[in-house]
């Protein structure tokens, strides 16, 4: 077993992801304070060719040198939009013909290995600690929640973001693929 070269990975140039398909997915940040779950998030995003992100409230924004140090350069290729609020967020959503749903512990939310992907959806991740705004739930068709079997019940928001992106690009393009 070897590494792969920078060469062998074929990544494509900035010019390029431009061009280049996006799924039509947003995700939104629920005032997520620390800049690097943002910088994060930015990374993840431009993995999987994510349409935006909205970054909402307290959320940082680009250019922010911590941003940039976890994004590595991500929040120069993905798209995003700042809102003042994440209600104006959802109701651009809607206007725009968006489903909405939250990843959050809620009743009757869906287990994500249970959910049905779909595209023109956006997928709300909330504040470290106080998770998905009450005031933007309303706006939500659903939820969905990550299983989890620890003492904790909380995985980091930026590693959450991570595993619902992976399952988004799983079902939305390698299934595709098949």
């Amino acid at each position: 077993m070897r590494k792969l070269s920078m060469d062998e990975l074929n990544r494509i140039s900035k010019e390029d992801f431009e061009k280049a398909e996006k799924l039509p997915i947003i995700i939104v940040l629920d005032n997520i304070r620390s800049l690097s779950n943002v910088g994060a998030f930015f990374r993840t995003a431009d993995a999987f060719r994510i349409g935006a992100l909205y970054l909402c409230g307290i959320t940082a924004r680009p250019p922010h040198r911590e941003i940039h140090k976890t994004a590595l350069g991500a929040d120069e290729t993905v798209k995003w939009r700042y809102f003042e609020t994440t209600e104006a967020a959802c109701r651009q959503l809607k206007e725009d013909g968006y489903r909405i749903y939250a990843v959050e512990q809620v009743e009757g939310s869906i287990p994500l290995q249970d959910f049905e992907f779909a595209e023109r959806t956006a997928y709300l991740l909330g504040n470290e600690v106080e998770g998905v705004s009450e005031e933007a739930l309303p706006y939500c068709e659903g939820a969905i929640e990550l299983p989890q079997e620890g003492t904790k019940h909380s995985i980091n928001v930026s590693v959450c973001a991570g595993i619902v992106m992976w399952k988004l690009f799983e079902n939305l393009v390698l299934k595709q693929k098949n």
